[in-house]
């Protein structure tokens, strides 16, 4: 027996969650194999192979890609799935067995974060269209695209994940929280400007959060208006003074820093951010390039299994 998406491709990254996704991968086959799904197993050697498998996967026909791991896992493989803005294949559906350190993506949709209880999601009809997040950025002088489902930061809050990337991984969600507060000792605020289509803001900013879903860093509720079924990326443009930055932070985990004086928010299809210096961008998890950046979103570009 196969889903109604055809036989999946599940694909692992062994090394996500401390190793979590290797001790739950024997459970999760236990069980597709008990629901009689029809399925096959590509683990990941490296960085970006995540990408690779997807891309061979889908172009020998394959419609129904599994994400088995973090936030990190889950963006490559949909940028597997993407070429040119457009899906490999014609309605691609992405599952999601989260067992990574960081699983900020499933938050925004309900999805459990056990990845026995996640193969039941796998099975039936149950799907929906969401968008996907685009953003082009500068990389060693070079021009690089890159999409994200959940949510991508220019500034700070970049810097904040590159910093995370060097802290022991036994700190698990919390190790964000930790390296804020390394990263705010020598925040500097920078100049932007943020070309929001139909006005602009120019002024200081420490972070620009352009979000397609709510959740990022371990759990904090930065998008709570964010609707990754609405056409729109939600956009805030954050200019506190180090204090009362520092003030907002434990707000964040319950979406209840907006509204905030200090915090622009717009709703847009696309925006472009520019800078005095070159601030560093992220998106889900993974540290990109620098500014000039731009970012768009692609209604409806893949199903989601739910």
């Amino acid at each position: 027996m196969t889903s109604e998406y055809g036989p999946m491709v599940l694909i692992a990254n062994a090394r996500s969650g401390k190793g979590g996704v290797a001790k739950a991968l024997p459970e999760v086959e236990a069980q597709l194999k008990q629901r009689g799904l029809e399925y096959e197993i590509r683990m990941t050697e490296g960085p970006m192979h995540a990408i690779e498998i997807a891309r061979e996967s889908m172009k020998a026909g394959k419609r129904f890609l599994v994400a088995v791991g973090g936030d990190g896992t889950i963006h490559e493989v949909v940028n597997g799935m993407i070429e040119n803005d457009k899906p490999i294949v014609d309605d691609p559906v992405l599952g999601v067995v989260a067992a990574g350190t960081g699983s900020d993506f499933i938050k925004t949709f309900g999805l459990p974060a056990s990845p026995a209880v996640a193969v039941a999601h796998l099975d039936g009809p149950e799907s929906f269209a969401i968008d996907i997040g685009k953003v082009t950025y500068t990389q060693d002088g070079t021009e690089v695209t890159r999409y994200f489902p959940n949510i991508a930061e220019v500034g700070i809050g970049a810097e904040v994940v590159a910093r995370a990337q060097k802290l022991p991984r036994w700190l698990g969600p919390t190790v964000y929280l930790a390296a804020f507060w390394l990263v705010m000792r020598k925040h500097k605020v920078a100049q932007v400007t943020v070309d929001l289509v139909d006005r602009t803001y120019e002024g200081p900013a420490n972070n620009i959060v352009v979000a397609n879903c709510q959740f990022f860093g371990g759990g904090m509720k930065i998008a709570p208006k964010a609707a990754p079924t609405d056409g729109l990326l939600d956009v805030q443009v954050e200019h506190a003074r180090k204090r009362e930055a520092i003030a907002i932070m434990p707000k964040v985990f319950k979406g209840e820093h907006l509204p905030h004086p200090d915090i622009e928010e717009f709703k847009r299809v696309r925006c472009g951010v520019t800078s005095d210096r070159p601030l560093l961008i992220e998106a889900d998890g993974e540290v990109l390039g620098h500014t000039p950046a731009s970012f768009e979103v692609l209604r409806d570009l893949i199903r989601l299994k739910v």
